[in-house]
């Protein structure tokens, strides 16, 4: 890794979003090389000094380099870089443009229904909903590891964060969109890249462990932004079809 000196970096402007530029920055330093392969990331300390912004922006920041497969967190170690480019988009060579508007339709919905079902789930789950959430997230790892688009799988996980928030109204709302809220649903088998199955699946599992941690921790922000962060990815992805 170069010295950190040597970084050029901007001062963040209060004009956009402060987690995503800081984002943006780290992924050009990590994609030309000046933070390598198998480094660590300055401390969380350190990034809020050199960027200007609090430990809150520095954080979200992180958790989106994450979710684009590019660095991984363990405690007591640090941030490390995985790989030099992001993980690639959803594996689908291509998608009529009547289908790409309905995905696009459902996930401007569920950005704003599922994020607050995940913080309202924080604070207000059950051991009973635990143990449904945990399953839920075994079944989908399962289902992933064998040969399955694991869509069933993924709207019982979303489902089982909305049922924890005891919110009958979110429920119905919910089981209007069954299935069809997951956006694989929608797409044909001719659609999809199945090299890169594994891999997607692999980032939305990790995702869901994220959202999972947070709700059983009983944070709230950390789990509306979590949820929001994994629709908001899946919504670019998709909006680069149109």
């Amino acid at each position: 890794m170069e010295p950190i000196q040597a970084w050029s970096v901007k001062r963040i402007s209060m004009q956009e979003s402060l987690s995503r530029q800081i984002a943006q920055q780290l992924e050009g330093l990590i994609t030309q090389g000046k933070i390598a392969v198998g480094d660590k990331l300055p401390t969380e300390s350190q990034l809020c000094e050199m960027f200007g912004v609090s430990r809150t922006a520095v954080r979200e920041a992180i958790a989106h380099l994450k979710s684009m497969g590019l660095v991984e967190t363990r405690r007591g170690i640090g941030t490390r870089v995985l790989r030099a480019e992001p993980e690639g988009q959803f594996p689908a060579r291509r998608i009529s443009a009547t289908t790409v508007e309905d995905i696009l339709h459902v996930l401007e919905l569920r950005l704003t229904l599922d994020a607050q079902a995940a913080a309202l789930a924080a604070t207000r789950h059950t051991p009973t909903d635990v143990d449904a959430l945990q399953a839920a997230h075994r079944a989908f790892l399962a289902a992933c590891s064998g040969d399955s688009q694991a869509r069933h799988e993924d709207y019982v996980f979303h489902r089982a964060i909305v049922n924890a928030t005891h919110n009958p109204f979110f429920v119905a709302l919910y089981d209007q969109l069954h299935e069809g809220a997951i956006p694989r649903t929608k797409l044909l088998a001719v659609e999809l890249d199945t090299a890169a199955v594994d891999a997607y699946l692999a980032r939305v599992a990790r995702e869901h462990a994220e959202i999972l941690d947070a709700i059983i921790a009983g944070e709230s922000q950390a789990a509306h932004d979590s949820m929001y962060r994994h629709l908001k990815r899946a919504y670019d992805n998709y909006a680069g079809y149109q």
